[in-house]
């Protein structure tokens, strides 16, 4: 054991001096390992913030114990025509839902406003998402709220126009803060903000973004945007006790919704109830794609790098081909000789691992400030390492068993 731990030193110690001896030419060999690890790193960790943006969002607005009853599907094979004949729910199925529903902790409608104009002063945001919903939808979601509060149920039913702003659009509205009690127009009609949500950073969210949401009371938007009786119908929104509890809310509901619609044991439901898990199938099928196509671009760039480092070794061998010769000449073993070229190669890649990854660190520091996420942890280390051990060890595994088993005679006569 001695002695191994002896022999690595010094191909450890012989390894860094034939490195030293050619620094330009290590720095221009590490060079493709530098790139292809920061970009596995970069890739893996922006992969990671995306998910966990993505994850974190529809969390925070749909909620995981959440069941959203619609008049059709989110994501459906069903031609749209045939989807098109379901009644749409109107706020009298939500009345009789409310009413008949025991399992569910809270229940609330929700509709959308369509392409609103929000103004305050010369500050505005076009194409805004304005929601429709009562008091209780508060308790349907995970929101939290930067400063003051949700409208309230006296508020709701009597069609105030209170609104409370999603995190974004409070910012673009009052880039100065204050926003509280402060008047804004919704295409021309005076609100009231009473509250802004908490920034909640969510990424490539949509429509589906929390901090580029507002809600406003579902009869003001009845009132003010449309007719109650315009045919898009509301969803109504209904939260489990817990996880463990959904299936049986969701059974309750399906049964609940066909007594409303007054359907017969033989005729399908004219309804649908959509869960979160719908959008998180969809999200990883998408992030799924994004890591394969990462991953060939970075195997790529790597590969590309380990046939760099190999053709260096090789150039290396055939330089200290007389002092390979000299060295098994006194008694140096293969194995000793391979695992000095292996140190030398694998030594090569780390340093250009290390470097990558410093380089990753930084330009995820830098992305960062564009608002896009970029998750840093302990294992992005461990990936950089791994990568360029192996890296280093599998491009050097040829050169250095060419040094290995050459002949001593023939190596000492090598000019």
């Amino acid at each position: 054991m001695t002695n191994f731990l002896f022999e690595l030193k010094e191909g450890l110690i012989i390894a860094f001096n034939a490195i030293r001896a050619n620094k330009i030419r290590s720095v221009l060999t590490t060079l493709g390992i530098v790139i292809g690890v920061a970009s596995v790193v970069l890739m893996s960790n922006a992969i990671k913030g995306i998910d966990k943006s993505f994850q974190d969002g529809i969390s925070s607005f749909m909620g995981t114990d959440n069941l959203f009853i619609d008049r059709w599907a989110w994501f459906s094979n069903v031609p749209w025509w045939e989807l098109n004949k379901r009644p749409p729910i109107e706020m009298e199925d939500f009345e009789k839902f409310k009413e008949l529903a025991e399992l569910p902790i809270a229940v609330a409608p929700l509709n959308d406003a369509g392409n609103v104009t929000i103004i305050k002063g010369n500050n505005s945001v076009s194409d805004a998402r304005v929601s429709g919903t009562n008091q209780d939808y508060i308790y349907t979601t995970n929101l939290e709220f930067d400063e003051g509060r949700f409208f309230s149920e006296i508020e709701s039913n009597n069609a105030r126009r209170v609104i409370v702003l999603g995190f974004e659009y409070a910012d673009r509205l009052f880039p100065f803060g204050n926003a509280i009690d402060q008047d804004v127009q919704l295409n021309g009609k005076k609100y009231k903000v009473i509250g802004v949500l908490k920034k909640q950073g969510s990424f490539l969210m949509g429509s589906f973004d929390p901090d580029n949401q507002s809600f406003i009371p579902i009869s003001s938007l009845f009132k003010d945007f449309r007719s109650k009786w315009s045919g898009s119908g509301i969803t109504i929104v209904a939260r489990a006790p817990n996880n463990q509890m959904l299936y049986e809310v969701k059974e309750e509901a399906i049964g609940i919704m066909r007594r409303i619609r007054g359907l017969k044991y033989n005729e399908e439901d004219d309804f649908t109830i959509n869960q979160q898990d719908a959008f998180l199938e969809m999200i990883n099928k998408s992030v799924g794609v994004i890591q394969i196509a990462g991953l060939f671009i970075t195997a790529l760039s790597l590969f590309v790098g380990a046939i760099g480092i190999m053709n260096i070794m090789f150039v290396s061998v055939k330089e200290r081909t007389h002092e390979i010769g000299i060295r098994k000449a006194i008694g140096a073993k293969r194995s000793v000789i391979l695992r000095q070229f292996l140190a030398e190669s694998a030594i090569l890649c780390l340093l250009g691992g290390l470097i990558g990854l410093l380089i990753a660190v930084a330009g995820g520091k830098i992305i960062e400030q564009f608002n896009f996420p970029v998750s840093f942890q302990i294992d992005s280390i461990v990936l950089a390492i791994t990568i360029s051990l192996l890296t280093g060890i599998l491009s050097g595994l040829a050169p250095a068993w060419t040094a290995a088993k050459m002949d001593p005679v023939d190596a000492l006569r090598y000019e």
